[in-house]
């Protein structure tokens, strides 16, 4: 019984337009009839050369899906890889390919084929990658659709996220952004707080005004003070001349105190008071500076745990904690991680393509990312940069061998494609022999070959006679 269109596992989330090239008849016609069947715009060509000139037009662009034989006479399928990815880097390449052209087709996605088929193939194999194909548009679509989104709100370019999570995150910043309400952050460190602390500036009345941004974490007790409302000349050892401080700079705008967990008591008070007074002393100062200033603060560490340790402030507490904002770890807001990994790629390629497999991507989804958002970018990144002239970036230089979460040291462990193609062949011709009691002729005849080719790949892989 034939499966409705709705429970179809071949059927795409979204229809994609197809550009099918092969001199094999039977091919072209019935993988064509197959693709528009669940809903694929097709069109097809028997010649290389015909594929090269459409392709040299601006009809290469509307297309998403080149598949091409790689052998044709004429112009071959390596060529209209070529010219695809010239003339329309966003067009996914899946190349068909005969037995004896492996290698070939290897080399082929070097270049930046998505995958190759061997023939003889199955159409519901093509259809499968079609519809991977067909996800990862529509997660591409999905991140441009809430880029739009987003740009009814100036400042939230690099807010990336559609999960319930961060929707609800978003929701409470559109929500305060233009209050002048304190807000606290609280998240893992590399969740993403400044980012969501210039985004509730930009989304402000303040807007126009500076956003300044301190780590309280990166200068020792004795020099934050300074570093906070500033000194005057001869204050200290080497205080030449005055100095502003933060409470200064951002005057008019925003102030940004991160890790303010770290806040030594002494800091806690001074800072207590020009919140509640908005007025500073300069260090060896005599004279009170107004400011006007909104405060977010953000903490790795949960405050109210640390008020009742007697490590912060409880009035210092709530004068900081009028809007509670929390950050979702990356490991609770999976649904984004492809998402992420489209923007930091955006970041880094510098114009060029890169693509993520479904497999790895299943991969990065599985890692519990104990660095969040900062880890995903720097693993990015790494994988950019140890591409080489490769446009898949791989799983290796993704994720990382992890003493602490040793699945994820498992999951990094994946050997490449010819790597997998090269044993899985060598394990079938074991079998084969196995079962024609080592009969080279009925073996090599079983398996399509020649007898001479049969002896090579035995000689390549090392089976001996008697296996």
């Amino acid at each position: 019984m034939k499966s409705s269109e709705s429970d179809d596992p071949r059927r795409p989330a979204v229809p994609l337009r197809i550009l099918l090239v092969d001199d094999e008849e039977s091919i072209r016609v019935t993988l064509a009839d197959d693709l528009m069947e669940v809903g694929h715009e097709v069109t097809t060509l028997s010649q290389g050369n015909a594929a090269l000139e459409l392709l040299e037009s601006k009809e290469s662009e509307r297309f998403d899906v080149v598949i091409s034989d790689l052998r044709m006479p004429g112009a071959d399928g390596l060529e209209v890889l070529k010219a695809t990815r010239e003339r329309s880097p966003a067009t996914e390449v899946i190349l068909i390919t005969a037995y004896g052209t492996i290698e070939s087709a290897v080399d082929a996605m070097r270049l930046g084929a998505f995958h190759y088929v061997l023939k003889p193939f199955m159409n519901d194999e093509i259809l499968l990658l079609v519809k991977r194909i067909a996800k990862v548009k529509q997660l591409e679509e999905q991140n441009r659709s809430l880029h739009e989104d987003l740009g009814r709100f100036e400042g939230f370019e690099n807010v990336i996220g559609r999960s319930p999570a961060m929707v609800r995150v978003l929701d409470v910043v559109r929500t305060v952004a233009g209050s002048d309400a304190s807000i606290l952050i609280e998240g893992e460190s590399g969740t993403g707080k400044e980012v969501i602390a210039r985004a509730i500036h930009r989304n402000s009345q303040r807007r126009d005004g500076p956003f300044v941004a301190l780590s309280c974490a990166a200068l020792p007790e004795s020099l934050l003070e300074a570093e906070l409302f500033g000194h005057e000349r001869g204050a200290f050892t080497d205080a030449r001349k005055e100095r502003r401080g933060r409470f200064e700079m951002a005057n008019g705008g925003t102030l940004f105190l991160d890790d303010v967990d770290d806040l030594g008591l002494s800091v806690q008070v001074k800072l207590l008071r020009a919140l509640q007074e908005r007025v500073i002393e300069r260090v060896g100062g005599e004279s009170p500076v107004p400011v006007d200033i909104r405060v977010v603060t953000a903490t790795k560490q949960n405050l109210a745990s640390q008020m009742e340790q007697q490590k912060f402030r409880e009035d210092l507490y709530y004068r900081l904690n009028v809007v509670p904002l929390r950050l979702p770890p990356l490991r609770d807001r999976v649904e984004d991680i492809p998402l992420l990994c489209r923007h930091f790629v955006d970041r880094f390629s510098r114009g060029r393509k890169y693509v993520i497999s479904p497999e790895v991507m299943n991969a990065l989804c599985l890692y519990p990312w104990p660095g969040n958002v900062r880890e995903l970018e720097n693993s990015v990144e790494r994988a950019i940069a140890m591409a080489g002239e490769r446009s898949e970036l791989r799983q290796e230089h993704l994720l990382l061998p992890s003493p602490r979460f040793k699945h994820a040291a498992n999951i990094s462990g994946v050997a490449v494609l010819k790597e997998v193609v090269q044993e899985a062949e060598r394990e079938h011709i074991k079998r084969v022999l196995k079962t024609t009691n080592n009969h080279k002729a009925q073996a090599a005849s079983l398996l399509g070959i020649s007898r001479k080719n049969l002896w090579e790949k035995m000689k390549e892989y090392e089976i001996s006679g008697g296996d």
